[in-house]
């Protein structure tokens, strides 16, 4: 019987953080996904709705489906509009966390949005890879340009001081072998 933790995953935008969890899905470990949960969020809860209409504006929503490039403007326009949205989004977020049946969590701004101290994690795993693959994930992902991919980039915490305030480091760079770095992993959370 395993021992039960809280793990939270994370790693900047491009990392590969989701395709780790669908291996550790595959590893029979469900990983809470806060990004989903959070957009979840934003559609049916309706004080949700409430606070961020009257923090970013009515237009934020047309009806109750969320606009999301209204939301991502005001986000990038100031340090202080990215930080008033995380106060209003991620205590529902924990709230529902909390309130489910995972131990492990994914968010992509665990450490710079203050989240770690709200759910307080045993170990925390980061994913890290290297920046050009990172800035072509994104691409190829979200269809930003170069310019913007790397502009989101860098309103996160640097890679290298993520991988500092971690636990673990999966480094998925397409040369290390992912699977083995994760069951490494497992063994020693759990042993």
């Amino acid at each position: 019987m395993k021992k039960r933790v809280c793990v939270a995953v994370t790693g900047g935008i491009g990392s590969g953080k989701s395709y780790v969890c669908q291996l550790l899905h595959k590893s029979g470990i469900k990983v809470y996904d806060c990004d989903a949960a959070a957009k979840r969020l934003m559609r049916s809860d309706k004080a949700l709705l409430r606070e961020l209409r009257h923090l970013v504006g009515d237009e934020v929503y047309q009806g109750e489906v969320l606009q999301k490039g209204i939301l991502a403007k005001f986000i990038l326009a100031s340090e202080a509009n990215k930080q008033a949205v995380n106060e209003v989004v991620h205590p529902a977020v924990t709230r529902d966390f909390i309130r489910s049946d995972y131990d492990w969590l994914e968010s992509a701004i665990l450490f710079e949005s203050g989240f770690y101290r709200r759910v307080n994690p045993d170990y925390v795993v980061c994913v890290s890879a290297p920046l050009e693959e990172r800035i072509a994930r994104i691409m190829r992902r979200d269809g930003l340009s170069r310019r913007e991919s790397v502009e989101w980039i860098q309103r996160q915490m640097p890679q290298e001081e993520i991988i500092r305030r971690s636990d673990f480091n999966i480094v998925n760079d397409g040369r290390h072998d992912l699977e083995n770095q994760i069951e490494q992993i497992i063994h020693k959370i759990y042993q």
